[in-house]
């Protein structure tokens, strides 16, 4: 099987951003983005999809964790979407029931080319840690939107702030990880009768 491997780099006046994803790794990761809390969200994502990541972003924190937020969900998505090639033999869908302690979170995703984020997710306080909690929404919209997903997200219940927030990633990267993975019955073909995955119309794949 040819390796699924890409590296991005995004540069801005805002952000200067370098990505490595491998989709059929074992979940290392390697990640600086200068804001504690989103590296420990992405060493989830990691970790639990079992995609090898190594990310570097230096951004305009001195303004505020914005910039830095979105591009780095921007340019993973981007290297996701570049190591996925033409989609061939990919499960294509995955989704992922996340338990943590109190709260319950439910994800479903499908590699369909066209993007598209579903939140149904909400935050009692404004911040964790040094990062605005509306900032994870503009993250995995930036993902999502960057590597061609239809995602959904929804927490069906949970008091914790930190427990949602981690359970969205969990559980994002539990679908990832089923949706990315290879079907030997139909590792020669794109699951979709189109033949094709990105840039399809909706009624299309």
């Amino acid at each position: 099987m040819t390796s699924r491997t890409a590296t991005v780099s995004r540069a801005t006046k805002e952000t200067a951003i370098d990505v490595t994803v491998n989709l059929d790794g074992t979940g290392e990761y390697r990640v600086s983005t200068g804001i504690g809390f989103l590296d420990h969200m992405l060493e989830q994502l990691s970790r639990h999809s079992l995609i090898d990541l190594t990310l570097v972003a230096k951004g305009d924190l001195h303004i505020d964790a914005h910039h830095t937020t979105e591009d780095s969900g921007i340019a993973i998505g981007e290297a996701v979407a570049k190591a996925l090639g033409d989609r061939k033999g990919i499960t294509r869908y995955g989704d992922a029931l996340i338990p943590m302690d109190e709260t319950l979170t439910r994800v479903a995703l499908d590699i369909s080319g066209r993007p598209y984020l579903v939140w149904k997710t909400a935050f009692s306080q404004p911040r964790l840690g040094e990062m605005d909690t509306e900032l994870f929404k503009e993250w995995f919209a930036a993902f999502s939107g960057a590597a061609g997903i239809t995602l959904h997200i929804e927490t069906l219940y949970g008091v914790n702030n930190h427990h949602i927030v981690e359970s969205c990633f969990k559980g994002v990267a539990r679908a990832l990880r089923a949706a990315v993975t290879i079907d030997a019955r139909k590792a020669d073909a794109v699951p979709s009768t189109k033949g094709t995955l990105g840039g399809v119309s909706a009624t299309d794949a």
